[in-house]
């Protein structure tokens, strides 16, 4: 009797054992899948980022079996804080020398997967038509952001408003402005209130996408636009590391960097975003 009980109750843990390891498995399997089919939640600013990206998601992206989820930013930090926590499988809206110092300042691992297009960084303003006109004793408001503000000093010496250090290139700060012919005063803001600064200062040095948002067309208004020729400053797609082999990723990487996005871009922009390639 004891011994036909103990077979008994072998078996059905046998069994029960058996079922779970099934369960287990069938979850897995339907979880894997659903992760290959779920949509790809991607962080964009809204210009002209999430521009681009609704054309893929409207015009090509069905087509090779990806679905898109995009999430609309204002700033450049959450985009990339959700990133790291999960809350975005992706981002597009910042180029590689900015990543690499919010990486390097925040402790976040975060991957640049592909460079899609470059937003000429320019020189704007109400008050003067041209680098001449510049006040001497003027005021003029930066990127606050370091990359940024090396760039938009950069973009100041190339047009001969100040002189910079030896060599300082993009790493610039205000120390490394050894020559200022018209004592300027440079103001750094956060690059997403550049626009609305004008109506306070000489001049601002204003990102392509917050210039585009605020209605201002880089290749007509700017005094003064960066050179898209051996630019660093591509935006591109941007991923958790570890996830850079996700599917969804390489399919959308290969969907923004085609020819039908490179025209899409042309058309629509007409140089004021340029292809990055």
């Amino acid at each position: 009797m004891r011994r036909t009980l103990g077979l008994v109750i072998a078996a059905v843990v046998a069994l029960v054992l058996s079922a779970c390891g099934s369960s287990s498995s069938d979850t897995a399997t339907a979880s894997g899948t659903a992760a290959a089919n779920a949509p790809l939640k991607v962080g964009v600013s809204p210009v002209p980022h999430a521009q681009i990206l609704k054309y893929v998601a409207d015009n090509l992206a069905a087509a090779k079996g990806l679905k898109l989820e995009i999430v609309e930013f204002s700033d450049y930090v959450q985009p990339n804080l959700q990133l790291q926590d999960g809350q975005l499988d992706a981002n597009y809206f910042q180029h590689k020398p900015y990543l690499d110092d919010f990486n390097a300042s925040k402790g976040t691992k975060l991957s640049f997967v592909a460079p899609v297009h470059l937003e000429p960084l320019g020189l704007y303003s109400k008050k003067v038509k041209d680098l001449a006109s510049l006040p001497q004793g003027g005021t003029v408001a930066v990127p606050n952001d370091a990359t940024n503000l090396g760039r938009a000093l950069k973009l100041l010496a190339d047009n001969g408003v100040v002189t910079l250090k030896d060599g300082v290139g993009t790493a610039a700060t205000e120390r490394d402005v050894t020559g200022n012919p018209k004592n300027l005063t440079f103001r750094p803001l956060e690059a997403a209130q550049l626009p609305r600064s004008l109506d306070d200062v000489d001049a601002a040095v204003i990102n392509g996408n917050y210039a585009l948002e605020a209605n201002l067309n880089p290749s007509s208004d700017a005094l003064v636009l960066e050179k898209a020729e051996g630019n660093p400053y591509a935006n591109g797609l941007v991923v958790a590391q570890g996830h850079e082999s996700d599917p969804r990723v390489k399919t959308l990487a290969g969907l923004l960097t085609g020819p039908e996005v490179k025209k899409y871009i042309e058309d629509t922009f007409k140089g004021s975003v340029i292809p990055a390639s």
